[in-house]
């Protein structure tokens, strides 16, 4: 193998280790929504959480409602 080569390589992998690192906020996990509203939970959708009414119920004109669900389930 050409030593050259690999060099290109390694350069290439630490400019992207760098932006990486520079950036804290590309590597945050996004939150988790503490519950999620009775229409997102049964269609399985990503619920953001708002009160009144989440966006996805919003958007189709539903009323939003909240129950809470045990932690037993495993």
């Amino acid at each position: 193998m050409d030593s050259e080569s690999n060099e290109g390589c390694f350069i290439q992998w630490d400019a992207k280790i760098q932006d990486f690192e520079s950036n804290p906020e590309a590597n945050k996990t996004p939150r988790r929504t503490p519950m999620a509203c009775t229409f997102c939970r049964k269609r399985k959708l990503k619920c953001d959480g708002r009160k009144t009414s989440c966006g996805n119920c919003d958007r189709r004109g539903i009323p939003c409602s909240y129950v809470p669900v045990s932690g037993d389930q495993a």
